[in-house]
């Protein structure tokens, strides 16, 4: 653990709660100090949901530091389970509840003697992973549970529906574009003759969860949550997973692929046909998706020259630096996560497609990489937004951590032949370009903020008198953060400490050359 005012990823109960309140009634009971309730305001504003969100926090008060929690999280349990009557109800433990020591499991085994509800203790350890892998193996942990209940009951259907069907796993509450991406998958399939068979665990009941393995394959549509689910099903009940994520026309052309594959393995089965869906790949990208025209387009030739940075979760900035490269001819000089679990996954990925990789969940390490980079764009979370307004550079969020602009109202998905319209919108906005370049030339720009300069996390050493300070505002304001940071390196590494005219066009000179 460490001290920090920004981190890419939450807490693991953030994870956990994530998963609890996807389902539908489902109830989670977190034992952690007040404030750590955080998680149910989160929710309903940005999620606009309009009923309560099924979290109760079992307050750890000074009563608690005393004499321990005694009966209180076993009748919070009793209480909830007699006021909602939730099919499932997870007690989820935190950092506070850790460092007291606290048996959960004892609490779990006395709720669950009077309880007619499921009662069990989220399984993750909060001082080893963060809210992403939480929620991956509290997903798993869910299904594992209730597909092993089915079988002990004798509940346990091993047959599969009689035409091609899928399960989506890992479409959550708090995800990134999450809905908008579920719906377009679900249209995708649908085209295709695919039936969804579940999505969970998104609206999903968990007594449903037993018809899981009727399913032909199982889609993981995000690496962070859902991939330990799908590999624990393949395991148990030899279902085949896809993970590609069908983002840009490339991967999702892939992904169909993949599909048909699937589909024509296990379609001798039930009948004689197989399937082909070259004919479809080929009309969707010619005639929903502007991408591929886009990429060959005019406008796309002003991306020419233009550097690129990317940063956020591994399926995010892995998929986006793929499309930068691939479809787009622009030149990636860093690719990034904040998934460091991830980080020999995402190394494969991307290999060949950019300059370097930066593996970090520190975001200082990220500002100054940016700094150092000077790239003409940023593709990444929240936190590079922010970076790069304070660089001067535009941004496209493309990866949680999310935020309510991850939550428009109209639709905007970033998978699928319509995900790729978005995300070339969303590139083509985020340069200078074109006729906003050369006005910009001509009327010296509309920012008039002081740059940052050399880094992020570094104090500047050097000193720029009145006369260079006046020279540099007349520089036009897109290109001024540029001229500073080359004017400070130069002065650093002749050993100048005073910035005068003089300097800044010695720095010229000698970049010139």
């Amino acid at each position: 653990m460490k001290l920090a005012y920004w981190l890419y990823a939450g807490p693991a109960h953030i994870g956990t709660l994530r998963v609890a309140s996807s389902f539908e009634n489902v109830h989670a009971i977190m034992h952690a100090p007040l404030g750590d309730d955080y998680f149910n305001v989160m929710r309903s504003m940005l999620e606009r949901e309009r009923d309560f969100t099924p979290v109760t926090a079992s307050i750890v008060d000074r009563h608690v530091l005393t004499r321990g929690s005694q009966e209180k999280v076993v009748d919070n349990i009793i209480q909830k389970e007699k006021e909602e009557r939730p099919d499932l109800i997870i007690l989820t433990p935190t950092c506070t509840s850790s460092i007291l020591q606290e048996d959960l499991q004892n609490f779990v085994d006395r709720a669950s003697i009077t309880s007619d509800s499921d009662v069990i203790p989220a399984d993750v350890n909060h001082y080893r992973v963060n809210e992403l892998q939480a929620a991956d193996r509290t997903l798993e942990q869910v299904v594992r549970y209730y597909l092993g209940k089915a079988r002990r009951q004798g509940k346990l259907d091993r047959s599969i529906t009689d035409i091609p069907s899928a399960n989506i796993i890992g479409i959550s509450t708090l995800g990134f574009h999450n809905q908008h991406d579920c719906r377009e998958l679900k249209r995708l399939l649908q085209d295709l003759g695919i039936e969804i068979n579940q999505v969970i665990p998104e609206g999903g009941f968990v007594e449903d969860l037993q018809n899981l393995p009727k399913a032909w394959f199982n889609f993981v549509p995000y690496r962070e949550i859902g991939l330990m689910t799908a590999i624990y099903l393949e395991k148990e009940f030899g279902m085949p997973y896809i993970s590609t994520t069908p983002m840009g026309v490339i991967d999702t052309a892939e992904f169909i692929r993949q599909i048909q594959g699937r589909v024509n393995k296990w379609t001798p089965a039930f009948s004689n046909k197989t399937v082909d869906y070259e004919h479809y790949i080929d009309q969707q990208t010619r005639f929903v998706s502007q991408a591929a025209w886009f990429s060959r387009s005019i406008d796309c030739q002003n991306f020419v020259g233009k550097k690129a940075v990317v940063f956020g979760d591994a399926t995010h900035a892995a998929s986006m630096t793929k499309i930068l490269a691939r479809e787009m001819g622009i030149r990636v000089c860093c690719t990034g996560t904040y998934c460091k679990h991830d980080a020999e996954w995402f190394n494969e990925q991307v290999w060949g497609l950019c300059d370097e990789v930066l593996i970090t969940d520190d975001h200082i390490e990220v500002g100054d990489m940016i700094a150092r980079v000077e790239p003409s764009a940023i593709f990444g979370t929240q936190m590079e937004r922010h970076i790069g307004k304070r660089l001067d550079i535009p941004c496209g969020v493309i990866s949680p951590p999310v935020h309510i602009q991850n939550f428009p109202l109209g639709y905007r998905p970033f998978l699928g032949y319509e995900g790729t319209n978005q995300i070339a919108d969303l590139v083509y906005n985020s340069y200078t370009l074109g006729m906003e370049d050369h006005l910009l030339d001509i009327f010296g720009g509309h920012d008039t903020k002081e740059v940052i300069t050399k880094s992020l996390s570094a104090e500047t050493d050097l000193i720029w008198n009145s006369e260079s300070q006046l020279e540099l505002s007349k520089i036009p304001g897109f290109v001024r953060g540029k001229i500073k940071r080359k004017t400070e390196k130069f002065a650093r590494q002749s050993g100048i400490t005073n910035i005068t005219v003089e300097v800044m066009y010695a720095a010229k000179e000698a970049l010139s050359t």
